[in-house]
């Protein structure tokens, strides 16, 4: 079976692969459904997912005319899904066909609303052509009446909201100063699009009808929160688009055969105040040993 349904506290989740099954297509993974007991609207666009490892990246490799399986190559290449107890979950990518990265995913429901997500990938070959290695995951959200991503910067919250696909749509940390280079004639995408905005803490929260999403993770070195108001397609009913509220990890310098592990959490609940988001930020850096 390429999914099953985990729930733990007020969550209920479908973690999955990359196949297809009912109404989700083929080519999504990670979270297919996320709803609350208060809430029993999936909170993702049904038909693909959120905490979906999108694209794999080096600058330069692209399709040919027409064709997308590079650029969307964890969708294409083989995946598969393993249920590990009743509230644990991991999905594992072999070597895929062009960047030859093969990463593993463990998604694991935390009583009352939290869902924690270990990323461990590793290099095979030396294929990423520019030096860097670039990872990209998309979370498309179901017809939210806010599009914006919350992000927390030097003493202050910035509202990231992008007026369209592909523009300003790449938040660095205030101390990033890494230039993604790239192939002249590479396709427009959202993690070619720098917004002028700047975080300090590795984090995110966007708003769904009365409640909240926070994202947050265990380091600012290489993390990019990155927007779409349209990523997610349109919903008829509600006749708005459903925005992506993404993120990318880049690695300036990797080695072949050597793993690398990005950590994060996911936090669903009834809409709290701000100064809550930041007491969950600190609790857990203090689980996982300190400040990113």
């Amino acid at each position: 079976m390429p999914s099953d349904t985990f729930t733990a506290g007020d969550l209920t989740a479908v973690i999955g692969d990359n196949g297809a099954r009912g109404e989700h297509r083929a080519g999504y993974n990670g979270l297919w459904s996320l709803t609350h007991k208060t809430e029993p609207t999936n909170l993702f666009v049904p038909t693909v997912a959120g905490l979906n490892l999108e694209h794999i990246f080096d600058g330069e490799t692209l399709d040919p005319p027409g064709k997308t399986d590079i650029f969307f190559e964890p969708r294409r290449a083989k995946m598969t899904f393993r249920k590990l107890s009743a509230t644990e979950a991991e999905l594992h990518q072999p070597p895929t066909p062009t960047f030859h990265l093969e990463s593993t995913t463990r998604f694991t429901l935390r009583e009352p609303d939290a869902i924690d997500f270990r990323f461990r990938f590793k290099p095979t070959q030396h294929a990423f052509r520019r030096g860097y290695l670039g990872l990209f995951w998309a979370s498309y959200v179901n017809a939210p009446d806010d599009k914006s991503m919350y992000l927390r910067g030097k003493n202050q919250w910035l509202q990231h909201c992008t007026p369209a696909h592909d523009v300003l749509s790449t938040v660095v940390h205030e101390q990033d100063k890494f230039e993604l280079t790239f192939a002249p004639g590479h396709r427009d995408c959202l993690y070619k699009n720098l917004s002028p905005l700047r975080y300090d803490l590795p984090l995110f929260y966007g708003l769904f009808r009365r409640h909240i999403f926070v994202v947050m993770f265990d380091r600012t070195s290489g993390l990019r929160p990155t927007h779409s108001p349209s990523g997610g397609g349109f919903n008829t009913a509600a006749q708005t688009t459903n925005p992506a509220w993404d993120f990318q990890y880049v690695l300036p310098k990797y080695e072949v055969n050597t793993e690398y592990e990005l950590r994060a959490r996911a936090i669903y609940r009834e809409r709290c105040p701000r100064e809550q988001v930041l007491r969950e930020y600190d609790a857990w850096r203090k689980e996982l040993g300190g400040k990113p």
